[in-house]
């Protein structure tokens, strides 16, 4: 590969597996490690500046994934994290724009689908690349990683992410001195984003998705996700003191601010939730996880993972020929 940062081969560069993101029980729930398992130090100080922020442990996840998918990069081109320029920057966006992702597997019933438009549905499935979100996200981490690092007098000399000047009137023409001033302008290597069209999932739709859940359990999460417009990680961490059976609430601990909510369910939810109680003993305790697998591990029912809940929609949307996904829940719409 050339030295030459303005002719690199950007179609020749192929990522190494190096390094991962591991969990951690320091002061930041996550940590960037090499490729000898030693932590990436000036990532490690910057993740920890933003659990110091209270950011959530899947927000400093995420930022440990961009990281470590730049180190990748800088690894490959051969050049140190403290002195990347803006010609890094703008070869790692092309690369990005050119590569697929790293895959845990091979796909195998989802490869004819991958970034096609669903008929039924009208949603387009996951494809292989990184989508223009997903560079424009690390785009955004790289800034931040690299003001962090400036503002502590270490890194280069100038953030490398740079902001593309503020172009037609005077910047700050009709500033409110009142208002603190704000960098104006955009990423210069941002992609430009497509409109998308709302999301939707009309009545007859979520009836047969309904139809496809193979127990009361899956009936009960989707009955519970449909009237309260709760996250799946949101539902997920419920206990059995989160259930006010007497007024039909259910509590939830918000995505963004973690804060503890009660949210209104319909009737049916709290029909199917009693019948999903049934079906594992009808006790939860206060402190007892509520949605829990339908197969018993060593006589005891386990708590419902994430992964589990996607693979419940797998089942049905095989069976749908669908692509619905626990978000599209938060999207129904009367037909």
């Amino acid at each position: 590969m050339s030295s030459d940062d303005d002719r690199r081969a950007i179609e020749k560069i192929r990522l190494p597996l190096w390094g991962s993101v591991v969990a951690s029980d320091g002061a930041s729930p996550w940590l960037v490690v090499d490729g000898l398992g030693e932590r990436v130090e000036p990532v490690a100080v910057f993740l920890r500046d933003l659990a110091a922020r209270d950011r959530s442990a899947s927000s400093i996840r995420s930022y440990a994934v961009a990281l470590l998918r730049w180190w990748r990069f800088l690894v490959v081109v051969g050049v140190r994290w403290d002195v990347a320029t803006s010609a890094e920057v703008r070869d790692f966006v092309l690369w990005l724009g050119k590569a697929a992702k790293p895959m845990a597997g091979r796909r195998t019933a989802s490869r004819s689908t991958a970034g096609q438009v669903n008929p039924v549905t009208r949603k387009r499935s996951p494809g292989d690349g990184y989508r223009p979100a997903t560079i424009r996200h690390s785009n955004a981490v790289l800034r931040s990683f690299y003001d962090f690092w400036l503002e502590r007098g270490g890194g280069p000399l100038i953030n490398p992410v740079v902001v593309e000047r503020y172009r037609g009137s005077r910047a700050y023409a009709h500033h409110n001195p009142m208002v603190p001033f704000r960098a104006e302008g955009r990423l210069r290597y941002n992609p430009r984003l497509q409109k998308r069209r709302p999301r939707c999932m009309p009545d007859a739709l979520w009836e047969a998705l309904f139809a496809a859940m193979g127990c009361n359990r899956d009936r009960a999460v989707l009955a519970i996700a449909v009237s309260t417009g709760a996250r799946a990680a949101e539902l997920l961490g419920m206990r059995g003191a989160d259930i006010d059976w007497g007024d039909q609430l259910v509590r939830v601990t918000r995505k963004g601010t973690r804060a503890e909510q009660w949210l209104p369910a319909s009737t049916d939810a709290f029909v199917w939730l009693r019948r999903y109680f049934s079906d594992i003993g009808g006790i939860v305790g206060a402190g007892d996880v509520v949605w829990r697998t339908a197969n018993r591990r060593r006589g005891v029912h386990v708590a419902l993972t994430y992964d589990s809940l996607r693979a419940v929609f797998r089942r049905a949307n095989a069976k749908l020929g669908t692509n619905w996904t626990m978000h599209d829940l938060r999207h129904i719409v009367s037909a």
